[in-house]
């Protein structure tokens, strides 16, 4: 029986890590990838097919997924979930990223990393992650409005650039958009990797490699996905200068945040940031002030997700940690009760082997 028992919950355990990997990919593909793909898609699909574009994503995907294995002790998190010691994942850890499917269908850029995460981390390392994202969202938006107030005095980012110098341009974003990719996954693969061993064996590595390679191209042959609606909504986007100093400016802000701490982050709060800043720099440097009445709903707009995204996030986190603090209180307080039980038992046994001498000295001195 008790091994019918442990090999039950090996099976459960499989079940949930694969399900809750499953999903939790899934999300990361439809919604994070869009933060570092969505502007090289937009302004690339008139021109290449979109295997082409499938293949070359997927290659750098392959080699970052390849080197992070390979230096980091076969451990895909790329040291992100040094907080988070692995956690046998439950059924109630699969939910998370149920809801964040859910809410990607919907077009909402939820922060993967507070719904997945969260869920494995404690308050602490919660807090930390928090206020981490909430700068990283407030830096990216200053940083995007100074640099884009700039940029506005000498680039036009209403026209496209010249035929002639549009060669150059794609061939600087292809290399600036591999360069994002890469410093991307090194932040969110470990959504993923948390559901997984820490030490991942070879074949796992290739059967998460493919698993990958194909959800990247179903968001390619979807043009990004509901989420893709984000970029195309701000302007210029699917020119391929302006989405070239997009990608490298988020590059470089997420390549500091990496080298900041370790500690996890919303990458979605430091992309819709930059964009954000963007959108203002561009509406306050280049045209009348008048416009900032209809660029002001789109920011609002993108803000608003974000805190729904939070809140809900939140929301499941809280009532994980409080379901799990009530299953484990609750075993804990039954087992002293089937401690004490055999105690109150044996002194029940004892009474009458005490009583037994009384009885016996009456006896005694009645034959005397």
């Amino acid at each position: 029986m008790d091994d019918l028992w442990y090999s039950n919950e090996e099976a459960m355990l499989e079940l949930y890590t694969t399900i809750g990997f499953i999903l939790a990919g899934y999300s990361v593909i439809a919604n994070d990838s869009v933060q570092t793909l969505g502007t090289w898609i937009a302004s690339n699909r008139e021109k290449f097919k979109w295997t082409t574009l499938w293949a070359a994503a997927a290659s750098v995907l392959v080699v970052t997924l390849a080197y992070g294995w390979y230096t980091n002790d076969h451990d895909l998190s790329f040291g992100r979930l040094a907080k988070i010691p692995y956690v046998e994942p439950q059924w109630y850890h699969a939910m998370a990223p149920l809801a964040l499917v859910l809410l990607t269908r919907r077009g909402i850029p939820v922060s993967t990393s507070f719904l997945v995460l969260s869920a494995f981390a404690s308050s602490f390392v919660l807090e930390k992650m928090l206020m981490k994202s909430i700068m990283g969202y407030g830096l990216a938006a200053v940083v995007a409005y100074v640099l884009w107030l700039l940029i506005a005095r000498v680039v036009n980012e209403k026209d496209d650039v010249s035929p002639k110098a549009k060669k150059f341009w794609r061939v600087f974003q292809w290399f600036s958009t591999g360069f994002l990719w890469y410093t991307w996954l090194s932040h969110d693969v470990a959504n993923i990797a948390v559901f997984l061993p820490r030490d991942v064996s070879f074949i796992q590595l290739i059967v998460i490699m493919v698993f990958f390679v194909i959800g990247l191209g179903y968001i390619f042959y979807k043009q990004g996905g509901a989420i893709q609606q984000i970029v195309l909504d701000k302007q210029s986007t699917k020119y391929v200068r302006s989405a070239t100093m997009i990608d490298l400016v988020y590059a470089f802000l997420l390549l500091y945040f990496k080298q900041l701490n370790n500690i996890p982050m919303s990458t979605t709060w430091v992309f819709v940031g930059l964009l954000c800043g963007r959108e203002l720099a561009l509406n306050t440097g280049l045209t009348k002030k008048g416009n900032l009445k209809t660029i002001f709903p789109i920011v609002a707009k993108d803000f608003l997700k974000l805190i729904v995204g939070l809140l809900v996030s939140v929301a499941i986190v809280v009532a994980i940690h409080y379901g799990t603090d009530g299953t484990n209180s609750a075993e804990g307080n039954a087992a002293p009760a089937q401690v004490e039980a055999p105690a109150s038992e044996a002194s029940v046994d004892a009474a009458p082997a005490e009583s037994a001498p009384a009885d016996t000295v009456p006896a005694a001195s009645s034959a005397e």
